[in-house]
This record gives structure tokens, C-alpha cells and sequence, in this order.
């Protein structure tokens, strides 16, 4: 590790982004927040960070920012609320919760979170709150769990090659994510191999999205069929002897059944459920078997429908098939997350966790909220919820349900925010929040293997408070500050995450600002074997026991025992239909983080209306023309929103980019509304971008 800039001109980026880019911090004259800039010198940023993060001055001194706490005083949801102090307003919290307790037990509180920040301590430290008072626990199914399942599933850890090896590969192939939007990172390294190495560059996605237009070769597919390209992939492999007979025989656990099984998964095969070409998927899987030093960059997008799980481990068979793990700038990487092992302790309390207390599922909180007895689990209602770094009434599916949910008058809602969100307009209690520059905590990258600093480098205005702050302060009001956690600063809270670790102290991580945890070449490779008990790679899943991250803590959902065997296109999805003839994919805006930064006017001008991006055949099929105000909906419900002819989607496909605050709507109803909250097999995951619509102009 080396020396770098003084203490109070470096963060890192606390955003839900697995590029979690370490940042350099211009402070002005007078004392006020500038520009932020990648740092240079750490090798994944390597100086380069998104607009809207570069810009992020603009959120930061934001005139509609929340600056006080409030109470409101009119009817739910009609945004009335008169100031009040916070010793007011943390005596108000804590009594309510108190009393929802004495009526309903514990588990009638519900603490709900994400990851509005990314930081170890004030995104986590509310475990420890939810622990010592035994309120319902948060099963976290919004992102990731479709993903983590499908990788672990083969490769047993979730981890992988260095992210930077991109740089030295001769192909990237980047499969199901849109970095230009969503983690600029990815194309810094992977433009580097081109322009150093003549990488070629292939992007498989379900339509022509920014990094397809800077790829060499872009494969636009049907949304859910992305099992079928990578079964017909190594059909090709095996058939045209680009198979890597040794590594598998070494490092896999069923090569010949898998070959055996993938002899009827034809390139013709494949063609009819994707709606690619036969020579598209000839030649890709050609290049993927010719090019040993193939670096597979495998997204989250693509394993958000109901056979994500499938999917993801379908893509991960391909380089186990190919051998391209023994290569630098070869491999398989979706996320590092299973390197860290960091000590959090101090910092969730995981030893105060009763065992009898219910996981709720954050995705299904419309049902919760509306009583329904499955999602309850067949407790106690939730009456009282305190809300951080999320906003369920714009980002969770089924908002209808959602909203009804948040109306309910016996339900006592504080939520902790920085801006007027839709779900802070639905709450009780509204309290201010600091931003990132104005506290303290640490964050480790999904996308790549630092631990980084995230260092206070300015005060907040009068009002705003942290994460911790509140969290220590309700504790305290409850009786339950037992634990030591809650009697320390974030600051205390990374030193001794640190130090029990194994990772030096905080003064270290101060002078240094990151620490480089990527493992040695053989063990990120798995040339010593593959994670699980066999050390192979597993073609064949145990699909209803197998580990994973976020593993569902109810078991195995009931889809899972209809899940393939072996890597295959499984006919899992919301599918189209007379009456739902379009299928929806509700993808990242580039000038948008989820709901955050919908709020910044550059943002809003950039990404200008919400729209629905429609091929111009399907849209004239249904009388509509370019620029129309059209009605998209479903039985979960309708929204308006205006028609925008594209190219580079298949027939049946339509786009609908960005979480818009549900204003922006003519009807008032976010895009959100329409998507479903089934939970996919086997341990759940929303499904974000599998969902049938019609489309018909107002």
C-alpha cells in the first residue's frame, strides 16, 4: 500500500454499484464540496467515475434537501408536516414502537432497509438495532438473490478472477449488464484490452443499450432466454472440439452428461427461443471457443426474471466448458463479495438474533403491509416500521399493493432520508440524513477487491444526522443499548472492524486509504479446485440444498423442484399473451442510481420523461405513433407514459429505462406498479424485468 492525499480529499463512492469507485474530493475555498474525480491511483477506478457522481455537488447542496425532522399533521400521503426537534421526534418513535410492541409482541416492528449506502457500518448497523429488541427480521430479495444463487451454484464462492485482468484479455465478453449506465468500470478495462491488445468486445443483452453500441459484436435476445444462447454456445464447443476435454475431466463434475444432455441444444434450437440468428450464435461461440483468454463479465440484469438462477448458471457452465479459468484475462467473474471476510460483529450484534424471529420478504412488502398471512408467516401484523437507505413506495414491486400498504392509519412509519421521497410523503416521522461526504464508514467493491475509507470531509447542515446517530439514540429510548455497539462512533466501529479482521487499523486505512484484497492468481482462478466439497465445478446443481449468499432462511421454494438438472432453458417466466401481448423490461437509466438522483435537475434532463421504448412495427401494429401518450399495464395496474420508437429489440420486447419519482407520471403511478413480486426459485429474488404488458395509446 502507499501514501496518497491528506485526510478529507478522499471518499468512496457509497452507492448500490458494484464499481464502488474510489474517489478524489476538490474543496473549495470556502470550505464547500466541488468535483469529485476517480482516483487514479487506485487500479479499478483508475481516474474514472460516472457523471452523475462527478456532479455530485449538486445533490449535495440541493435546495429541496430534508434539513429538519417533522411530524406530519394531515392525512397520509398528502405531504403535510410541521417541524420538530429531535429529541421530539426520537421520543415519538420510541414510543409508538413501544406501544405496537405491548399489542402485538416484538415482531410487529419491522426495520427496513437497503442499500441507499453500501457503507459497512450505517447501512449494517441496523441489525444490531433489529437484534437487540427481536424485531422482524429483513430477507433480502430485491437484487441480488437470483444472481449470487446461479454463480454459487457452480462455482461454489462467490468470487473470481481480478476484475482488472479485463485489461490483458483478447475478448470480453459482457453478458446481461449495460456498464456504460451502470458501472463504468467494466469499460474502462475492457476498452483498455482493445486498445492495447485488439480485444474484441460482445455484449449479449435484450436490447441495444449504450455498451452494445461500443461492442464489437452485440447479440439482442429475448428477455428470460439467455440459458438457451449459452446451452447452444457449448453445444458448439462440444461439437466442434473447442471443448477443453482436460480441464473438465480435472475440474468438473459431469462433463460427459453434460455433452450427452447439450447434443439436442442446436444453434437452430436456440435460435427459436431467443430470436437470434443461427450464424449470430455460430459465430460467438466460435470466438468464444478460439479465444483462450475469454474474460466472461456476467451482470445482474439478465438473472431478473424467474429463471435468473438458471440463467446465471448456464452463462458461469461456459467457461468451465471452455477451460478459459486457467488463463490471466480469462475466467468468469459476476461479483467478489466472498473475499472480505470481514468481522461485523460489533457492528450487527449477530448474537443477539432469537431464533424464533420471522424473515419478512423486503420484495413482497406490499402483501406484508396488506395483511396478507404468507408473507406475514403467519404472525403479528406490522405496525411500525423505521425506513433507511430505501424507498419501497417508488422501487419495490407491486406498488399498488405497496401504497395501500403505507395508507393504513394503524401503521406508524418513520423513515430517515435525505430528500421528500414517495415513501417519506407516506411516513409519520420524517427525519433528515446526512450524505456520504458527511460521515464516516468504510466500503468494500462487489465489482472488484478493495476495502476502501469512506472519511467525513465535510459537515452537515444544521439538522441532518447519520444512520448510527438515530439508531444508538432509539436504542437508548427502547432500553435495549446493551450491546457495546451502540456506544461507540463510526469511526470505533471501523477500527475494531478492522483490527478483529485482520486488516491493520483505522490509521493505517487513514494514511493508505485502501487495502487490496484480491487472493493469488491459482486460488481466484480455482486452480486449486473449485469451491465445493468435490472441487469441481458443478454442472449439476443441487438446486434445493446448494449454498448460497442469501440463501432463502424459509428453504427452497416450491419451483425449485422443477428446476433443469443440467444448464437449459427453462420455461419459468411471466410470458405474453393476447390480452399481455408485450413482455416489460424496466432497465437502469444512465443519469439515475434506482430512485437516487431522480431528484438532481441535470439528471432530469438528461434522461428527460419516462417513456416506453417500442419497435416501430409493434407500436404501428397498435396504432401508435412516435412521441404518443400511451397507457402500459397489466392486472397489478396501469401507467402513463409517452412512446418512443427505437431500433435493436426484439418483436414483442418493449424498454421502459429508469425508477422516475411516480410524479413524473401523468397518472401518477411509477413503473414499478406494474411489475410482480412472485419470488423466484429456488430462494427468491424479484423479478424485475419479466413482466407482461399491453401497450394501447390514450
Amino acid at each position: 500500500m502507499t501514501k496518497h492525499e491528506p485526510a478529507g480529499t478522499f471518499s468512496a463512492c457509497p452507492h448500490d454499484c458494484p464499481s464502488t469507485c474510489a474517489l478524489d474530493v476538490e474543496v473549495l475555498n470556502d470550505g464547500r464540496i466541488g468535483r469529485l474525480r476517480g482516483a487514479s491511483g487506485n487500479a479499478y477506478t483508475a481516474g474514472v467515475i460516472c457523471a452523475k457522481v462527478a456532479r455530485y455537488a449538486e445533490r449535495l447542496y440541493h435546495p429541496d434537501r430534508l434539513l429538519k425532522p417533522l411530524r406530519r399533521v394531515g392525512p397520509k400521503g398528502e405531504g403535510r408536516f410541521e417541524e420538530i426537534s429531535w429529541d421530539e421526534a426520537l421520543d415519538l418513535v420510541a414510543e409508538k414502537f413501544l406501544a405496537a410492541e405491548a399489542e402485538h409482541g416484538a415482531q410487529t416492528v419491522w426495520p427496513y432497509h437497503y442499500a441507499g449506502t453500501m457503507g459497512q457500518v450505517q447501512r449494517d448497523s441496523i441489525h444490531r438495532f433489529r437484534h437487540a429488541k427481536g424485531y422482524s427480521l429483513q430477507f433480502d430479495t430485491i437484487c441480488t438473490n437470483n444472481a449470487w444463487t446461479g454463480i454459487v451454484a457452480g462455482t461454489g464462492k462467490l468470487a473470481g478472477p481480478d476484475p482488472r485482468e479485463m485489461a490483458v484479455s483478447d475478448q470480453v465478453v459482457i453478458w446481461g449488464t449495460n456498464p456504460v449506465a451502470t458501472q463504468v468500470n467494466v469499460m474502462t478495462h475492457a476498452i483498455t484490452a482493445r486498445k492495447k491488445r485488439g480485444a474484441r468486445i460482445i455484449v449479449i443483452d435484450v436490447y441495444n443499450t449504450e455498451t452494445m453500441k461500443q461492442a464489437d459484436i452485440g447479440l439482442v435476445l429475448k428477455p428470460g432466454t439467455d440459458a438457451a444462447l449459452a446451452c447452444a454456445i457449448m453445444h458448439v464447443l462440444f461439437r466442434d472440439g473447442l471443448a477443453d476435454r482436460a480441464y473438465l475431466e480435472k475440474y468438473t463434475d459431469c462433463p460427459a452428461e453434460l455433452e450427452a444432455h447439450l447434443a439436442q441444444k442446436t444453434p437452430e434450437w436456440a435460435a427459436d427461443i431467443t430470436g437470434l440468428q443461427v450464424a449470430q450464435i455460430e459465430e460467438v461461440a466460435r470466438l468464444i471457443g478460439d479465444v483462450k483468454r475469454t474474460y466472461l463479465r456476467l451482470g445482474y440484469g439478465f438473472t431478473r426474471t424467474r429463471n435468473g438462477a438458471v440463467s446465471m448458471h448456464a452463462a458461469a457452465s461456459i467457461g468451465a466448458v471452455t477451460g478459459c479459468w486457467q488463463y490471466e484475462g480469462g475466467g468468469v467473474f459476476h461479483n467478489n463479495g466472498a473475499i472480505y471476510e470481514l468481522n461485523k460483529s460489533m457492528i450487527e450484534a449477530p448474537e443477539l438474533r432469537r431464533p424464533e424471529t420471522r424473515f419478512l420478504d423486503q420484495s413482497l412488502i406490499g402483501r406484508v403491509l396488506t395483511g396478507d398471512e404468507d408473507a406475514l408467516q403467519d404472525g403479528p401484523p406490522v405496525t411500525a416500521m423505521l425506513i433507511q437507505n430505501t424507498n419501497p413506495v417508488s422501487v419495490a414491486p407491486e406498488q399498488e399493493l405497496v401504497k395501500k400498504g403505507f395508507a393504513r392509519e394503524d401503521l406508524f412509519v418513520c423513515v430517515h432520508e435525505q430528500f421528500m421521497t414517495e415513501t417519506a410523503k407516506m411516513a409519520d416521522v420524517v427525519l433528515p440524513a446526512t450524505q456520504f461526504l458527511e460521515h464516516d464508514d468504510i466500503y468494500k467493491g462487489g465489482g472488484h477487491q478493495y476495502l476502501m475509507l469512506g472519511p467525513k470531509v465535510t459537515e452537515a447542515p444544521d439538522g441532518p444526522r447519520e444512520n448510527l446517530f438515530v439508531l444508538n439514540e432509539l436504542a437508548k429510548r427502547l432500553g435495549a443499548d446493551q450491546h457495546p455497539g451502540f456506544h461507540m462512533t463510526a469511526r470505533e466501529h471501523i477500527d475494531w472492524m478492522l483490527q478483529n479482521s485482520g486488516y491493520g487499523t483505522l490509521e493505517e486505512l487513514e494514511e493508505n486509504r485502501w487495502i487490496d484484497l484480491q487472493p493469488d492468481f491459482d486460488s481466484a482462478h480455482y486452480l486449486g479446485g473449485f469451491a465445493h466439497a468435490d472441487g469441481k465445478f458443478h454442472f449439476r446443481p443441487d438446486w434445493g440444498r446448494s449454498a448460497s449468499p442469501n440463501k432463502s432462511p424459509i428453504g427452497p421454494l416450491g419451483p425449485w423442484t422443477t428446476m433443469p438438472e443440467l444448464p437449459d432453458h427453462w420455461e419459468y417466466l411471466e410470458h405474453a399473451s393476447e390480452r399481455h401481448p408485450f413482455r416489460l423490461v424496466t432497465a437502469p437509466a444512465r443519469s439515475f442510481l434506482n430512485s437516487t438522483f431522480n431528484e438532481t435537475d441535470s439528471s432530469l434532463k438528461k434522461e428527460k420523461r419516462p417513456e416506453v421504448w417500442m419497435l416501430q412495427a409493434d407500436a404501428e401494429d397498435h396504432g401508435i405513433n412516435d412521441g404518443d401518450l400511451v397507457e402500459m399495464g397489466n392486472n397489478r395496474g396501469t401507467v402513463t407514459l409517452h412512446a418512443r420508437y427505437v431500433e435493436g429489440l426484439t418483436p414483442g420486447t418493449v424498454i421502459s429505462e429508469g425508477i422516475w419519482p411516480n410524479e413524473a407520471f401523468p397518472n401518477g403511478k411509477g413503473i414499478n406498479t406494474l411489475t410482480g413480486a412472485d419470488p423466484s426459485a429456488p430462494y427468491g429474488g424479484a423479478a424485475f424485468h419479466d413482466t407482461a404488458v399491453w401497450v394501447q395509446k390514450v
